[in-house]
């Protein structure tokens, strides 16, 4: 197994056979291992920085039917809300005085959210705050609307693949989502020069070792600027109700082989992390990650945007929970910082 590390380290690349024995093989001592080696690299390129995410969760209606999804729209218990475009720029100002300089939007696929009111918000929130990067994760959307976006003053997507093999996609979703539009949209992403972010669910229902190394191969391959991974947790009332949740340890191990493949992403520790352990986003960072979002939404909405059970963060206002996690930062060493952080060029920090 240390073979295989010192290969990844020298080469940042494995087969998905290699990756899918990495992975198989995980231990604790080689998970402190590769947690020991990510840091430095972490270090290298980003010191001691971890970049905070104002996140404002714009919508929970969703056009989609994902099996594992809170708000899915066969879910007739979930409570629907939108936010308007004057509270989502309120939310974006409170942060702004916080010290966030990114926000992120995010909900589910809501044709409310036409390009049209999108990209007036995109542009009001970057007219207010030229100093600061907007971020959507807004789901699949046409190339010309991800176009008019960039365009309006969004720089940065984040698009979950959510699972890299196409027949594990099928188990996940129903029969009207297709996993070739979802790499498409990312390919349409990239090429319209966001900086994109894609991300997978760690424990998800019929997940192997040999997805999760599809998975590692596409973070190799696909050289997204951004990564969001965390562990899978149920909500009842989906058809995953029943199915336990995946596992911190494991995804704080693949978080460390990420950071490995690419030192100069950005890298999330996770509100899902700290919603199945009271230490997972400190966890998250001593693995590799650099990157924590709190939530700027009101919090009279939060409750309502339930992905999961057990989601965390749900009653605190924005001031205390950017004082939480900065406070928490500190406990191991790490220093929240007023900055876009945007990515890195790979080529300058090999």
């Amino acid at each position: 197994m240390l073979s295989l590390v010192d290969k990844l380290c020298e080469r940042r690349s494995l087969s998905v056979d290699e990756y899918e024995r990495l992975i198989a093989g995980r231990t604790p001592e080689l998970a402190e291992e590769l947690a020991r080696r990510a840091v430095a690299e972490r270090k290298r390129v980003w010191g001691t920085k971890v970049f905070v995410r104002g996140l404002i969760e714009v919508s929970s209606h969703c056009v989609n039917d994902c099996y594992y999804c809170g708000i899915r729209r066969s879910n007739k218990q979930a409570a629907r809300y939108r936010l308007s475009p004057e509270r989502i720029l309120a939310c974006a100002e409170e942060g702004y005085g916080l010290g966030f300089r990114t926000f992120v939007l995010q909900g589910g696929e809501d044709p409310w959210f036409s390009d049209e009111r999108l990209c007036d918000i995109v542009a009001r929130i970057r007219s207010a705050h030229p100093d600061c990067a907007v971020t959507l994760s807004m789901g699949e959307r046409s190339r010309a609307s991800y176009q008019a976006l960039h365009d309006a003053g969004a720089e940065r997507y984040l698009l979950r693949h959510e699972t890299a093999n196409p027949l594990h996609y099928r188990r996940l979703h129903p029969p009207e989502m297709s996993f070739e539009r979802r790499m498409r949209c990312l390919e349409d992403l990239r090429d319209i020069g966001y900086a994109v972010g894609i991300g997978f669910m760690v424990g998800s229902p019929y997940q192997t070792p040999h997805d999760l190394a599809m998975d590692l191969k596409l973070v190799e391959e696909f050289g997204p600027q951004m990564c969001g991974i965390g562990p899978f947790v149920a909500h009842h009332a989906t058809p995953f109700a029943s199915q336990e949740s995946g596992s911190l340890e494991l995804t704080c191990y693949l978080l460390s082989i990420i950071r490995l493949i690419s030192p100069g992403i950005l890298l999330p520790a996770t509100t899902a992390l700290g919603s199945i352990h009271p230490q997972g986003r400190e966890k998250g960072i001593m693995s590799g990650a650099n990157v924590v979002m709190p939530n700027l939404s009101p919090v009279d909405v939060r409750k309502d945007y339930e992905l999961y059970d057990g989601k965390i963060c749900t009653g605190e206002e924005a001031a205390e929970c950017r004082g939480c996690l900065a406070a928490r930062m500190r406990s191991i060493g790490y220093e929240i910082v007023v900055d876009r952080g945007d990515p890195v060029d790979e080529r300058r920090i090999q």
